[in-house]
């Protein structure tokens, strides 16, 4: 809820430099059994922190994160439709691909 978004969890990843955790407050839409994190705001230092490692906790469950394709984020409809209008302004900001 500090972030304004309702339905929100807790992400946590390794930071690369610090090897620190860095937790981080997410809307994070489930597909299909499949739980997906978006960042509105592009290649933030969590999302770089993913890539260079991808195991993560959300909440109190750990998983191995996997990056997905740009042909394939049609994700993002459910992410907008979760977060709501918090977001749009971001995603405006976003080059079209």
């Amino acid at each position: 809820m500090v972030t304004g978004m309702g339905g929100s969890e807790t992400l946590t990843v390794t930071k690369r430099v610090s090897k620190q955790p860095q937790q981080v407050p997410l809307v994070v839409p489930e597909v299909d059994g499949v739980k997906y994190l978006v960042s509105s705001r592009g290649e933030t230092q969590w999302v770089k922190n993913v890539r260079a490692n991808p195991n993560i906790t959300l909440g109190e469950t750990h998983y191995l994160a996997q990056e997905i394709p740009v042909v394939d984020r049609a994700i993002l409809a459910a992410y907008k439709a979760k977060a709501g209008k918090q977001v749009e302004r971001f995603f405006r900001q976003l080059r079209r691909l």
